[in-house]
């Protein structure tokens, strides 16, 4: 599988089986092209989807494309990084970090803590 194939783009649509109904937590990352904080995040979580392939699920929402799982979320600011698990949300970031914090944040969350 190639890395692309890791990170999926969800939608309104695909949301509730995607991250809802999601097995393992799910890093998802709220962003828009016009952003320069989001372009920056972005090979990080490519990277860290390939890191923690098969432990996490990765899926980037498009905030122009979907204005209304934004607003669900109370996205007010991008990116905007939301971990869920057991179909709840975990843990919110706004702005960009270190793949470190992201992956301290994941290894928390896989490792059962709050």
């Amino acid at each position: 599988m190639n890395k692309q194939n890791l990170v999926l783009s969800g939608d309104t649509e695909s949301w509730d089986r995607e991250v809802l109904a999601s097995s393992v937590p799910v890093f998802v990352d709220f962003w828009a092209e016009w952003c320069g904080p989001c372009r920056w995040v972005a090979p990080i979580v490519e990277q860290l989807a390939a890191e923690f392939d098969g432990k996490v699920k990765f899926v980037k929402i498009n905030v122009d494309d979907n204005p209304e799982l934004a607003a669900r979320y109370t996205v007010m600011a991008i990116p905007t990084l939301i971990i869920f698990k057991d179909g709840r949300l975990h843990t919110q970031f706004v702005g960009a970090a270190s793949k470190e914090h992201y992956s301290k944040l994941l290894n928390n969350v896989i490792q059962g803590g709050g």
